[in-house]
């Protein structure tokens, strides 16, 4: 279907903007609660609302017509409809981005010291998938959702009205946008920065590389868990294995480990975590594995090699309910050969960012690990993302990031 065919633009004036409308057995009240989603096998989807644009800011009715909120609809997802605002006659303008923006910046000044931090988490932050990550003066924008990449303009006209950066960064890449039919595309739409832009966080400094890293450069979310492991590291040897960036092994070197080996595939990424070191200064302390995590941790158990903290954080290993079995056996696989890496006594951090993987299942698997690599174990912490990673409650995907610390008892 060509634009052509496609009615009205995303951006109609409330009196302009169309209706869509649940059908009868769809459940209206979890709406009225709170649920921010609409599926496609919810919604009346005749030949009118199929040819809306994707992006398109609609007015949402229940099956009496009763008016439920203004939505954004993408007849080409299976979440057809997101939930912006439980007006229905509000204006998705200029001055309603920097009202949301404005209480996002507000949690996160309360947090953090720095501007250095997720600063929308998409439907928690009332701006569905949308992800913004700040660095200082910089910024990158994730939109994740057709309406946020047709406004991409106005957003980060309010972006930088809000919170005064100078730079921002329009990031294509993830599986999210290909899910909305959007296109893969990364560009400057203010500003620009050609160099990694140092961050400090638990006392290390990381290096985040917005146009050539993962996703924005930098992963905000573990701030937490990399400060516990942080906090047993003291006189300790650590292992960071799927370390991008350096995220746990430099976290544990500020607190005074005596040693750390990163381990990635990336060569980028761990030249970015050994200018981590250098910046921190801890590069004596420091060493770097480029290679396959799995192929990595067997050829260390050949060496013998035996470290007082082992972490692995690998990418998700079930992006998707089709994966989840797959990727259940890999996190129970990474946790057996970690394992036997581990020293007596010793510390295991194992985690996941899969959303089809919820906790339990997660748990269960990486116990099994465990128990099959022949050691046993106490949980002694579980950790989640950090704060400027807020949950919406009636929405269990937001809760993605999970963070299983064991302590090795035999």
């Amino acid at each position: 279907m060509t634009d052509a065919a496609h009615t009205p633009a995303p951006h109609s004036p409330a009196t302009d903007r169309p209706t869509v409308r649940l059908r009868p057995k769809a459940e209206a009240r979890a709406i009225r609660h709170g649920f921010p989603w609409v599926y496609s096998d919810e919604l009346v989807l005749d030949r009118r609302s199929k040819s809306l644009t994707p992006g398109t800011i609609a007015r949402l009715e229940d099956a009496e017509r009763r008016p439920l909120g203004t939505v954004t609809v993408n007849p080409d997802s299976k979440i057809t409809a997101r939930m912006l605002d439980f007006d229905a006659e509000v204006e998705i303008d200029h001055n309603w981005l920097v009202t949301r923006l404005r209480a996002a910046l507000d949690l996160r000044e309360q947090l953090y010291d720095a501007p250095y931090y997720r600063l929308v988490h998409a439907e928690a932050d009332g701006l569905p998938g949308v992800v913004i990550d700040r660095f200082g003066d910089a910024a990158v924008i994730q939109p994740n959702a057709a309406w946020a990449d047709a406004m991409i303009d106005t957003l980060a006209d309010a972006l930088a009205e809000v919170t005064g950066v100078t730079a921002i960064l329009k990031s294509g890449s993830g599986r999210a946008r290909k899910l909305e039919g959007l296109d893969d595309a990364t560009t400057w739409l203010r500003g620009e920065v050609t160099a990694p832009i140092p961050v400090t966080m638990n006392g290390a400094t990381y290096m985040a590389d917005l146009t050539g890293g993962q996703k924005t450069g930098l992963f905000y979310d573990q701030r937490p868990n990399h400060a516990f492991i942080a906090g047993l590291a003291r006189g300790r040897t650590v292992l960071d294995v799927f370390s991008h960036v350096g995220g746990f092994a430099l976290a544990a070197l500020s607190q005074g480990a005596v040693s750390a080996v990163a381990v990635d595939g990336s060569g980028p990424a761990l030249e970015l975590a050994q200018q981590g070191a250098e910046a921190s200064g801890h590069a004596a302390a420091f060493t770097t594995r480029q290679g396959d995590a799995f192929a990595e941790l067997e050829a260390m158990a050949q060496e013998g090699a035996r470290f007082d903290i082992v972490i692995c954080d690998p990418p998700a290993f079930a992006p998707s309910k089709q994966a989840l079995e797959a990727g259940l056996r890999a996190y129970e696989r990474i946790a057996r050969m970690a394992a036997g890496l581990v020293a007596d006594g010793g510390i295991l951090c194992v985690c996941s960012c899969s959303h089809a993987a919820d906790l339990t299942r997660f748990r269960n698997a990486s116990a099994r690990g465990i128990g099959k690599g022949g050691r046993r174990a106490q949980l002694i912490h579980t950790g989640f993302a950090g704060a400027d990673h807020p949950l919406l409650p009636q929405l269990a995907e937001s809760g993605y990031l999970k963070s299983l610390v064991f302590r090795m008892t035999a």
